[in-house]
């Protein structure tokens, strides 16, 4: 059967035949077909459109290219080192139990990359608290009595300890011996730690959470699920009741996918990233009770599972449709039966509005399950 065309971009002539030559010299077969206007006043465009099996490899290709991002699509790429090369682990810590446990995790995958973790703990003073909410987003509570010099005690005495904590766990064995660096910085937690990704450039930012025992009044408020958010670095959200302390103890990571194009990016940047592990994927939709008898569903799964099969041949990969009747509980069963260790999935960027009142599937899963969330941002 003949591959239909689908489209890739819309651009103007100039550019299209720009990528056109690019991808033509990676040998992908490209067209270029006028876009018809309903508006004839619209600046026209055209069609750049390829074979449907060539998707995968060309939205790959442009990513991957600095100058094709900026240039041809209009993205600006920052000119860093790669995060599959970073050296640098960054976890935010609040001096938790759950801190602690995304310490144990952290240190164990810097040991396995050869990385630096940064220990960041962002604190507040009441020039900021007098008037905002509290919630879990402050460690420290705020009363009129109470001065700026305190509170700084207070936070140098908290850092000194964990500092203390982890060299007792290194020198026990509990913990590898790694380089790390704790860093203390005033502010908003998530604008600091998102600020500091930005400048640090990390591999990945884990962050500790509660689990099922968040309180669901918390779901707008919480560090982690802003920095899920808003991050374009990859979050490993890591419960407290997690199992297993390093990355090599996952066997099956189940991968959740709307069949949306950016998920295909995203892993093919996953499983690059991983690389030194064993595991293996399922790859998960979430299908309304109106799809329950659309089998078109398993045929486009059953598609991207064949060709990430022939991309990465040694990984083992499964699919499975979900239904999502009752989300949470769905997919709550799901990973129980399956033994899921780890659940990936895409977030992509959306406005304040709807993160606010329709929390995202990455939002919602931090605060119910008991299962390590990694979300690599798109």
């Amino acid at each position: 059967m003949e591959d239909k065309l689908v489209t890739l971009a819309i651009l103007t002539y100039t550019k299209a035949q720009i990528l056109k030559n690019v991808l033509e010299n990676e040998g992908i077969e490209t067209y270029i077909h006028n876009v018809n206007q309903i508006q004839p006043v619209v600046s026209s465009g055209v069609r750049l459109r390829i074979k449907e099996s060539d998707l995968p490899r060309a939205l790959k290709i442009t990513e991957s290219s600095v100058w094709l991002a900026e240039s041809i699509v209009g993205e600006k790429t920052p000119n860093v080192e790669d995060d599959n090369e970073s050296r640098k682990i960054l976890i935010p810590v609040d001096f938790s139990n759950y801190s602690i446990k995304a310490c144990e995790f952290g240190f164990n995958l810097a040991k396995a990359y050869g990385a630096e973790v940064l220990l960041l703990h962002v604190y507040f003073t009441p020039i900021y608290a007098s008037s905002l909410p509290y919630g879990d987003v402050f460690n420290y509570q705020i009363s009129d009595e109470e001065t700026v010099k305190m509170i700084l005690q207070k936070v140098h005495s908290d850092l000194n300890a964990l500092a203390d904590k982890i060299k007792e766990k290194v020198a026990s064995g509990e913990f590898p011996d790694v380089k790390y660096t704790c860093v203390l910085r005033e502010g908003i937690p998530e604008e600091e730690i998102l600020r500091y990704s930005k400048e640090q450039h990390p591999r990945i930012i884990i962050m500790g959470t509660r689990g099922k025992s968040q309180k669901d009044l918390d779901l707008i408020g919480s560090v982690t699920a802003e920095v899920i958010e808003r991050s374009r670095t990859a979050v490993l959200a890591i419960p407290e009741n997690t199992p297993f302390r390093e990355f090599g103890a996952v066997k099956r990571v189940a991968f959740m996918t709307n069949f949306d194009q950016r998920d295909l990016i995203a892993f093919d940047s996953f499983i690059n990233a991983w690389k030194p592990f064993n595991f293996v994927v399922s790859l998960i939709y979430l299908a309304d009770v109106k799809e329950a008898k659309d089998t078109w569903n398993e045929i486009k799964l059953a598609g991207i599972k064949e060709y990430f099969q022939k991309q990465y041949p040694e990984l083992e990969i499964h699919y499975d449709v979900v239904m999502n009747d009752d989300f949470l509980k769905s997919f709550d069963g799901y990973i129980k039966a399956n033994k899921i260790d780890i659940i990936t999935l895409t977030s992509y960027k959306r406005n304040i509005f709807a993160r606010l009142f329709n929390p995202s599937i990455a939002r919602k899963m931090i605060f119910h399950s008991d299962t390590p969330l990694l979300v690599i941002n798109g």
